[in-house]
């Protein structure tokens, strides 16, 4: 007796399920900060941002990754075939995932191209002459999450919302440049504009060992005046917050206030944020959910 299609909606609900259960493993186990706020969805909507977490963090871990520059640039290329072809019959649980949860949310699935777009940037090495240049790279890799979290949160004034949460999306970027200028820097990256290290009398060249020390008031100065800067992305992200349902503004509350408060400790001790990461304990970030679930945050 063949399989019905009683019993093949059966299966792939069954392997809807399990691909979902993947996604979310990978978010709690790789998602260090987002995580916090994603257990705060309701179900549907958890599994869904957990399948785009998934996806961006394949293609993130392939920018970063130890491969050769024509190795990297190759993967990301089948990373993004894979996410045009994405099914609920694909072999590979995230994109099985991420394909169910684009036939039941307005996932914007093109923010992914411009996220892989961003990556390849990385990989090229791409430096960025001026702000505008760095805003469309910020906007590549993190505000095509904020609009794809949107399209998981659900709002009723789209076009306004999308704006917000790319704003978001730029705060939250400047603010890992700024906590990774050291580490980004031994790795050969230099994400800061030249018109801005040129304004501070900061040099900043890939490849050479360590941040120059005579240097250190030009860096802090930079540091701050970047800061600032992010604090305008802020401000412009958050009125994201007033647009969403109350567990969906818990959830963006909280990503988005944990980065926040990491802004807000480099602000507070620029030349300790250039000698070593700035983080927040998992209490610190569990007390920013916590009062983002209150009402209380940002």
């Amino acid at each position: 007796m063949g399989t019905t299609a009683a019993d093949w909606r059966s299966l792939v609900t069954a392997s809807v399920q399990e691909a979902y259960r993947e996604c979310e493993r990978i978010t709690r186990t790789r998602a260090r900060n987002f995580s916090y706020g994603i257990r705060l969805l309701p179900g549907p909507k958890r599994r869904a941002l957990s399948a785009v977490y998934a996806f961006a963090r394949r293609v993130d871990d392939i920018g970063d990754g130890g491969l050769p520059m024509n190795d990297k640039l190759r993967l990301l290329g089948q990373a993004r075939s894979d996410l045009h072809a994405a099914s609920t019959r694909s072999a590979d649980p995230v994109l099985v995932a991420l394909a169910d949860a684009a036939s039941r949310s307005a996932l914007p699935m093109h923010a992914f191209d411009e996220l892989i777009d961003g990556c390849e940037a990385d990989v090229l090495g791409t430096r960025y002459r001026t702000f505008a240049e760095l805003l469309h790279y910020c906007r590549c890799v993190a505000g095509s999450i904020g609009r794809l979290s949107l399209g998981v949160f659900g709002t009723q004034d789209r076009a306004v919302a999308e704006r917000r949460a790319d704003a978001l999306g730029v705060a939250l970027q400047l603010t890992n440049i700024l906590r990774d200028v050291r580490e980004d820097h031994g790795e050969g990256r230099v994400y800061l504009p030249d018109e801005d290290l040129e304004r501070f009398g900061v040099r900043l060249e890939p490849h050479t060992p360590g941040l120059l020390l005579h240097e250190q008031d030009g860096l802090a100065r930079l540091v701050r005046f970047e800061v600032q800067r992010a604090e305008q992305w802020y401000r412009q992200g958050f009125a994201l917050l007033p647009m969403l349902d109350r567990r969906s503004r818990a959830c963006c509350a909280s990503m988005a206030g944990i980065y926040h408060e990491v802004l807000q400790a480099i602000a507070a001790s620029p030349l300790r944020a250039l000698q070593q990461r700035t983080s927040l304990t998992s209490w610190q970030k569990a007390g920013v959910a916590a009062r983002s679930m209150a009402g209380m945050a940002p």
